[in-house]
């Protein structure tokens, strides 16, 4: 769906992108990771032709991304833009007007999704007036508004308490499972493996890691387990096949251990073994989550 081929920009002598490439499928959630000044926002506002490579391409549906394909793109940025003197809905219909709305569809829309996140009252409060969970409540309805067909979303939580968070997660799976291609732009490592397929992490103005989120968690396994059992475990037994036993905090009566393995091992060896010594309740590896990847991997 949207495709960067090896973009290059530069800033007065301060290299932002530097040849990097990524392939958006379409209809899932991208993850767009890196840490502050890594180059994510340089990549979006290329993605979104506020400005362009100085090398390299994008394209979007296999041909060269254009101004005119704004229209068709829904941009959240960081750093919010309502105006705060005007009134909500005056405001949510001017921006619905700027991407090519008619008025009577832009009040329906609103309408529905007015309803949908229980803001009717807004309408005619003053941007001003809101918290920032409520305003940014209302720009994530003015971003997805005209239904684009590429939603780009950058910190979409920042902001929410829990309840309002799940809410608005809930509300981008929904626009995943209709055809929407989103782009996910965030330091919540959390969100990242709750909702995104495939990532590209960048740092120092290149992609240092790439791919799908399960497959990349695998690929730094620890080789490290989570045992529950009845019984008690003797370290000893098992030590003369390199397994390391570390006991945990046991719940509901149960033991808990943490079963470190060779990397040379299989998991069914592992568990024979385990078996032949115990009777296992509960067995499951450990993977590292992504906001240990991410640690470890810009930290190289």
């Amino acid at each position: 769906m949207l495709q960067v081929n090896h973009v290059s920009k530069q800033y007065a002598g301060h290299k932002a992108l530097d040849d990097v490439s990524l392939h958006v499928p379409a209809h899932s959630i991208y993850g767009l990771l890196g840490p502050n000044g890594a180059g994510k926002t340089t990549l979006i506002r290329i993605i979104n032709t506020i400005t362009g490579p100085d090398s390299g391409e994008v394209l979007l549906n296999g041909r060269r991304i254009t101004p005119d394909d704004a229209l068709h793109i829904g941009y959240l940025p960081e750093e919010r833009g309502l105006y705060k003197k005007m009134k909500v809905g005056e405001q949510a219909l001017f921006l619905a007007r700027l991407k090519g709305m008619s008025k009577n569809d832009a009040l329906k829309a609103l309408k529905y999704w007015f309803e949908k996140l229980e803001i009717q009252a807004w309408w005619d409060k003053k941007v001003e007036e809101l918290s920032k969970g409520m305003a940014q409540k209302v720009q994530f309805i003015t971003t997805v508004l005209h239904e684009p067909e590429l939603l780009i979303l950058d910190e979409p939580f920042s902001g929410f308490d829990p309840v309002n968070a799940e809410l608005i997660k809930k509300e981008i799976l929904a626009l995943r499972d209709k055809g929407t291609t989103i782009i996910l732009s965030t330091h919540n490592m959390a969100s990242v493996e709750e909702l995104c397929e495939n990532i590209s992490l960048i740092n120092q103005s290149h992609i240092v890691l790439q791919g799908n989120v399960e497959e990349i968690r695998a690929a730094h396994s620890t080789n490290t387990f989570l045992l529950a059992t009845h019984d008690t475990l003797a370290a000893e037994n098992l030590a003369t096949e390199g397994i390391v036993i570390t006991p945990q905090n046991g719940k509901n009566k149960l033991n808990r251990y943490a079963i470190s393995k060779p990397a040379d091992m299989s998991n069914n060896k592992l568990l024979g073994l385990l078996l032949d010594n115990c009777s296992v309740t509960s067995f499951e590896e450990v993977l590292p989550t992504m906001n240990e990847i991410f640690i470890k991997t810009v930290s190289k």
